[in-house]
C-alpha cells in the first residue's frame, strides 16, 4: 500500500486559520457506516447522533506552550549566537527532554543554548533530527514554560491565535502535549453536560500528543513509516465504563484519532481494554481489525498522514476519499481549526 494512495487535493483557502466561535457552531459531516447516509450539520447537533449508554472517550491531555526559543552559543562560548527553535516533544527525565530544533544540523552534543530564564545543553541524538536537552533552570519548569513559551500551532496556520485557550479542549487536565488533540476542541461545557443529561458515559483517557500523531509519512510504502511513540495512560475506573459497554453491546465512540490509539492499544485479544500506562507506537492503517471502536468524531486530516490513514482503517480508504471529496465541494474547514466528521 502507497502513502500516495491517500493523497487528496484540497484548496489552500480551506485550511482553517482561525477557530470558529463559539466552539461547537463549526460545521459536521456525519456519515452512517451503514446506510452509506451523508448529512451535513453543526457540531452541536452531535446529541442527535448519540444516545443513552453510549460511551464517549475523551483525551484529557493539555497543550503546554511548548515552542521556545533560544539563542546558541558556539561550543567555545564565543559572543556570536544565532536563533534556535526549540519544541518539546517528551519529558525523558526530570529535567531532560526530547525536542526537535530548527536548525537541527548545527546543534552538537554540548551545545549551550540560553533561554534567558533557563539555560539548555545538547545532550543525546535521536531518529530524524531528534535532540535531547537538558535544561538548568530555578523554580518550577512549567512556571517558566508559561512566561517564555508559545503555543505550538502547526505550521500551516500562520495566523496569531489570540487566545491561547482557544488550542486546549474545555476538559484537558493534564499537562504534556506538543499539539491539540483537536476533535475535542468543537465541546463546550455546556454541550458535555447535555451530552451526560442523555445518558451518555464520558471515559477519560490520556495521550500526550507527540511527534507519533502529527509526524509526516516519508516512505512511499507506507508499511515502512515508523510510529514515534507516545504516552499513554487508562485508569481501572475508565476502563471499567468501557469495558461495561463492550459486555453490553453498547457503543463505544472515540473523540479523536488520540483516543482511538489509547483504546486500542490497552485492548487485548479478548476485546476488552485493561488499565494501563506506557508508551505506544502503533500505527493504524487499512486492514487493522478494531477491536473496541465503534464510532469515531475527527477532524479533516493533512493528506497522506497517519490520520487519514486511520481514518481509512476505520471505513474504507475509497469511502474516506469520497467523504473529503465531498467536503472539498461543500466548503468544510479543514486541519485543526476546522470543521468536524461524526462517522457512527
Amino acid at each position: 500500500m502507497k502513502t500516495s494512495d491517500f493523497y487528496y487535493d484540497l484548496p489552500q483557502e480551506l485550511i482553517a486559520q482561525t477557530p470558529i466561535e463559539p466552539r461547537d457552531s463549526s460545521r459536521m459531516l456525519a456519515y452512517c457506516k451503514e446506510s452509506g447516509k451523508i448529512e451535513h450539520r453543526h457540531f452541536f447537533d452531535i446529541i442527535d447522533y448519540l444516545k443513552s449508554g453510549d460511551v464517549l472517550v475523551i483525551n484529557n491531555t493539555k497543550v503546554i506552550p511548548a515552542r521556545i526559543f533560544a539563542t546558541r552559543l558556539p561550543r567555545t562560548d564565543k559572543t556570536v549566537e544565532k536563533n534556535t527553535e526549540v519544541l518539546l516533544l517528551k519529558r525523558k527525565e526530570y529535567d531532560v527532554w526530547e525536542c526537535i530544533t530548527r536548525p537541527a544540523k548545527k546543534l552538537k552534543i554540548g551545545t549551550k543554548l540560553d533561554f534567558q530564564a533557563m539555560t539548555g545543553e545538547v545532550v543525546g541524538f535521536g531518529e530524524e533530527g531528534i535532540r535531547y536537552i537538558k535544561f538548568q533552570f530555578e523554580g518550577v519548569f512549567e512556571n517558566i514554560l508559561e512566561e517564555i513559551g508559545n503555543m505550538p500551532l502547526p505550521p500551516y496556520i500562520t495566523q496569531k491565535l489570540e487566545d491561547k485557550s482557544r488550542y486546549q479542549t474545555v476538559y484537558g487536565k493534564i499537562d504534556g502535549s506538543a499539539a491539540a488533540p483537536t476533535a475535542g476542541l468543537h465541546f463546550t461545557p455546556q454541550l458535555l453536560e447535555k451530552i451526560e443529561s442523555m445518558g451518555v458515559k464520558i471515559a477519560k483517557v490520556l495521550l500526550h500528543v507527540g511527534l507519533g500523531t502529527f509526524r509526516p509519512v516519508k516512505e512511499d510504502d507506507l508499511l515502512n513509516h515508523k510510529m514515534h511513540s507516545e504516552y499513554y495512560e487508562i485508569d481501572d475506573i475508565n476502563a471499567k465504563i468501557i469495558n461495561d459497554a463492550l459486555q453490553d453491546g453498547r457503543r463505544v465512540i472515540c473523540v479523536g484519532t488520540t483516543s482511538v490509539r489509547v483504546v486500542e492499544s490497552a485492548s487485548d485479544d479478548s476485546g476488552f481494554v485493561k488499565a494501563q500506562k506506557g508508551n505506544t507506537s502503533i500505527f493504524i492503517y487499512p486492514g487493522y481489525k478494531f477491536k473496541v471502536v465503534k464510532g469515531l468524531i475527527t477532524n479533516f486530516h493533512l493528506p497522506e498522514s497517519t490520520l487519514i490513514m486511520l481514518v481509512s482503517a476505520f471505513i474504507g480508504r475509497q469511502e474516506t476519499l469520497n467523504l473529503y471529496k465531498t467536503a472539498v465541494e461543500e466548503r468544510y474547514r479543514f486541519f485543526s481549526f476546522g470543521d468536524a466528521m461524526m462517522i457512527v
